[in-house]
């Protein structure tokens, strides 16, 4: 649970918020009363910046990588429709 932290209070317990981020989450900063910045460990960074793997790529790597599809499209015309 993130915890809200005035931007004196950060500036004096900075050890603290450094370590309530790396054990609670993220922990916002505030400025004049309004949320400034947030502190987060270096996991959850990464976490949200990790390069992200094409569809292709995930597809290909899930345990039913190997199967073999039928992408053929069908020839026949569509069905008829009343509007």
């Amino acid at each position: 649970m993130s915890h809200a932290w005035q931007l004196q209070e950060a500036k004096n317990k900075f050890s603290n918020l450094v370590e309530r981020a790396q054990q609670e989450g993220p922990q916002v900063v505030t400025k004049h009363g309004k949320e400034a910045v947030v502190v987060l460990s270096v996991d959850d960074y990464k976490k949200i910046t990790k390069p992200r793997e094409s569809l292709v790529t995930f597809l290909q790597q899930s345990p039913l990588g190997g199967m073999e599809l039928d992408l053929s499209r069908d020839k026949n015309p569509p069905r008829d429709v009343a509007l």
